[in-house]
Parts: C-alpha cells; sequence; structure tokens
C-alpha cells in the first residue's frame, strides 16, 4: 500500500527537478530584495564583473527560460511591458553618452542589472501568478530588518554621524549637545536613504497580511508594519515625513474612502481637500524646518544641473552628475547627485534620457492607477503599488535616492510588480488584469473539452495577457481589507471556494 501510495502522489505532483527549477527564479528575487534592503552580499565581484547579485539573476534567468519536461518554460511574452519602448530608449541614450563621451562603463552596467531585474520579477509575476504572497512576505522581512535597525540605533544612541534639533533643522552632532536628535540609517549609509526604502517597501509589505489566516499571525505582521513607520519617524527626514503621509493618504482613501462615496464628484473633493491638506503639512515641516536654506543649497544643485543640460545635450555621462555639478554650483560645495530623480537624468543622460524616465514614471503612475481606480474592486496590488510609487516619486522631487544602486533596483522591482498586473499592449484592456476583480455569485463553469486549457491560455498570452482562471485563484483577494477587520472571512477559505 505505501508504494501504491507514493506512486499515486508521485504521479498527481511535479518531479522533484520540476520543483527546483521553479523555485530557483523565485529564489533570485528573494536573493535580489534581501540584498537590496540589508546590504549583506560583499560588493566585490566574485569573477571579472559577475557579482553575487548578477549571478543570482543569471541563474534566476536561466531557470525560467531553459525548457525542463513537466513544466512549461517562460516566454517573450512573460518579460514583455507597457514599459519596453521608454526602457529600452533609457538604455541605448545611456550607452550611446556612456561610450561617446568615453565615461567608465560600470554605470551602464549597473543600470542593465536592475533591469534584467525588473524584467525577472515580471516573468516570475507572470508565470508564477501566486507569488504575490512571496513578495508581500520578502517586503515584510526587509522592512523589519531595516526598522528594528534603526530603532536599535534610536534606543542605544548609537551614533550615526547625521543629527538634527526639535525643529528638523541639520545641526553637527558634536556640536549639539544633549539637543541633538540622532538620525537613525538603519541598514543604510544615510538617513534619507532609509526614509525612502521605507515609503517605497512599506505599503508592499502590508500585502503579507493575507498570506495568514490565524488572526494573531495577522496581528504580528501588523505590528511590523507599524513598527516600519515608526522607524520612518526616526530619521527625521522631512521630504520622508511628506511621501510616507501621502501614501498613507492614498492607501486609506482607496480602501475606506473611494468605497463609501459612489458620486465622481465627492471623491475629486475629497481627493482635493487631502491633497491640500498634505502640501499644507508639506509646508508647515518646511517652515518650521528653515527650510529656506535647505532649499537654497537644492537650488543650487537645479540651477546648475539645467546649465550643465544647455551645455552637454548628450549628458555628462552616467554616475558623473555629482562631479559635474559640484563643480559648476558657487561655493564650493559638493554635491552627490541634483536632488531630483528627473534632473539628475537630464544631467547625465541629456534630453532624452530625461523623457525616457519621465515616460516609464508616467505610465507606470497610469497602470496602476487604472489597477486601483476600483474601488469596489479592491485591487490590492494596484493600491500598495500606487501608495509605493506616489510616495516615493514625490519624495524624489527633493531628493534622489535611485542614485544609489540598491534603492535603485528596488524601484525597478516595485516597478515590475505593478507591471505584471496590466497587459503588455494597451489594446484589449477588458478582462486581463492580474489585480482582484469582485466576486461573482454565479458558479465557476467547467473549462469545455472542445479546447484544451493550455490552448486557450496560450492564445490569451499572446497578447500578454495572463488566463484568468489561474489569476482568480491566487491573486490576493478582497480580504484584505477584511483582515485589519478581523473577519472570519479569510483567504484561504475564499481560495477553497474558487
Amino acid at each position: 500500500m505505501a508504494s501504491e501510495h507514493s506512486a499515486a502522489a508521485g504521479a498527481g505532483q511535479p518531479s522533484a527537478l520540476v520543483r527546483f527549477v521553479q523555485f530557483v527564479p523565485l529564489g533570485a528575487v528573494a536573493v535580489v530584495l534581501l540584498d537590496s534592503a540589508t546590504d549583506f552580499f560583499p560588493d566585490d565581484p566574485l569573477a571579472g564583473i559577475l557579482t553575487p547579485t548578477r549571478l543570482a539573476l543569471l541563474l534566476g534567468v536561466i531557470a525560467l527560460v531553459v525548457p525542463v519536461r513537466g513544466r512549461p518554460r517562460a516566454r517573450l511574452r512573460d518579460f514583455r511591458t507597457r514599459l519596453d519602448l521608454p526602457i529600452g530608449l533609457l538604455v541605448a541614450v545611456s550607452a550611446a553618452t556612456t561610450y561617446r563621451g568615453g565615461h567608465p562603463t560600470a554605470p551602464l552596467r549597473g543600470l542593465l542589472t536592475v533591469i534584467a531585474c525588473h524584467y525577472l520579477v515580471v516573468a516570475v509575476r507572470r508565470t508564477r501568478p501566486e507569488s504575490w504572497g512571496a513578495i508581500g512576505l520578502l517586503a515584510l522581512t526587509g522592512v523589519a530588518a531595516a526598522a528594528t535597525s534603526a530603532f536599535s540605533q534610536v534606543t542605544n544612541e548609537t551614533p550615526t554621524g547625521f543629527c538634527r534639533t526639535g525643529l528638523l533643522t541639520d545641526v553637527a552632532c558634536d556640536a549639539a549637545g544633549d539637543g541633538a536628535l540622532i538620525r537613525a540609517t538603519g541598514t543604510f549609509a544615510n538617513p534619507n536613504l532609509l526614509a525612502a526604502f521605507l515609503v517605497l517597501f512599506l505599503p508592499f509589505a502590508l500585502l503579507a497580511t493575507v498570506c495568514v489566516d490565524e488572526r494573531t499571525a495577522r496581528t504580528a505582521v501588523v505590528v511590523l508594519v507599524v513598527i516600519g513607520y515608526g522607524a520612518l519617524l526616526t530619521t527625521f527626514s522631512r521630504a520622508g515625513y511628506v511621501a510616507g503621509a501621502a501614501g498613507l493618504l492614498v492607501l486609506g482613501g482607496a480602501y475606506w474612502l473611494a468605497s463609501r462615496i459612489a458620486d465622481r464628484a465627492q471623491r475629486r473633493l475629497f481627493a482635493a481637500l487631502g491633497t491640500l491638506a498634505l502640501l499644507g503639512a508639506a509646508g508647515a515641516i518646511w517652515a518650521v524646518s528653515r527650510a529656506g536654506n535647505s532649499l537654497g543649497v537644492r537650488g543650487q544643485a537645479w540651477e546648475a544641473a539645467l546649465r550643465l543640460a544647455a551645455d552637454n545635450p548628450l549628458g555628462v555621462g552616467l554616475g558623473r552628475s555629482g562631479a559635474a555639478i559640484s563643480a559648476t554650483a558657487p561655493g564650493g560645495r559638493t554635491f552627490v547627485h541634483a536632488h531630483n530623480l528627473w534632473l539628475n537624468w537630464l544631467v547625465e543622460a541629456g534630453p532624452l534620457g530625461l523623457l525616457s524616465i519621465t515616460a516609464v514614471a508616467v505610465i507606470a503612475v497610469i497602470a496602476v492607477s487604472c489597477a486601483a481606480r476600483a474601488a469596489r474592486a479592491k485591487s490590492v496590488i494596484g493600491t500598495v503599488g500606487l501608495a509605493a510609487l506616489t510616495g516615493f516619486f514625490l519624495m524624489s522631487m527633493m531628493d534622489h535616492p535611485a542614485n544609489l544602486d540598491r534603492i535603485d533596483a528596488l524601484l525597478w522591482c516595485a516597478l515590475a510588480v505593478v507591471m505584471a498586473e496590466t497587459p503588455a499592449t494597451w489594446r484589449n484592456r477588458t478582462g486581463t488584469s492580474l489585480s482582484p476583480r469582485p466576486r461573482s455569485n454565479a458558479p465557476a463553469t467547467a473549462p469545455s473539452a472542445s479546447a484544451p486549457p493550455g490552448r486557450r491560455r496560450e492564445r490569451r498570452e499572446s497578447r500578454g495577457q495572463p488566463a484568468p482562471q489561474v489569476l482568480l485563484r491566487s491573486s490576493p483577494l478582497t480580504t484584505f481589507p477584511l483582515a485589519f477587520r478581523g473577519s472570519s472571512l479569510t483567504n484561504s477559505t475564499i481560495r477553497g471556494t474558487l
């Protein structure tokens, strides 16, 4: 009987080789995300230009595309997104300004690495739609590591080299005395980088609440998210405060407010009031912290950036904006970047580089807004993606955290998660989103025997569209808001009913 049981189990389950090959791409994504959050890999390459992160990406892509018996391999359509054209233009412009100017190729290799990570995450989300749970748990793990490290620095008064006064004004740590507030850096080298990481990944960490069914486990997840937002306060980052508030405003408005406001005019009114409140809070923070001096420094960087863009239509080269701005701006101050995501690309890659990165941001925000717009459908990934990108792009108006390769990799991974939810083309918009949809009371119909499921799925995916019958089983459903209200309707019971 034991042999018969094992034979039956083996007939209905994938082989060990198939399971291993399926694990490798998701394992590569986990390695990249956790390394970006904690920096546990050494920076030195293993051989030549092959770093541990690039090795993980290479193994993940190979495992996706190599055919293995018993598992369909990833096709080209699984990697395609609406960002393909802007990304192609960005890479072409970056390569042109690098080789034409004779600049070092290390920044270009870094750009190609994060873009490869972007497409790996897209393919993993397309080929394994249930991977949204892993993304949420990985985001929660990274947030917990960075947040607890930040709180440890504050509670133990560990010097970080960054201090501010009670009015959020920069001050030298050794000259401020007992009134100095230590700015936590967590697992990063700068408090603004920690703030940017938390603003970007805290909304995705909320996906972990859907991965657990038991109430106390769900409470533990919520506690970790609250600790993450508390760690954001320990950075004393003015831009981080505003960006975090914007993300919470989008997150709360999409889930608890938009569904209760049926009239479009009322929704626009509440959105306008929320925007005004956010702007008022931002103005108060800048005024209290004597933002004139800080804006003056940024004003010098922005003025020098515009002057450099006019003199260098092809850009000064990737990674060279800080040195160029330092040489152009008066006062002898040293700059690392342009303190603005879009101005930095304008300086380094010229107008075409600015056009490319602007197109990436605009298309991503439009796509995720469409996914989150259906408030009654409770599109979880669309809403958390919109909250994350809104906060991060808002913070990038006053800073450029993506100048660090770790934050840049996390940004492109976040873009991949939200872009994998939409079809690759702008046509055929109906019935193509990975995001959750309202449940229907009608019973699910069985697949027709005349049309094999694989054949129907291939026809849908040939247009960059996922198969709905798979996605409804594996996307986060309407239990996300119910999880905070302690409803007995759990994720596992809904998965069992579908």
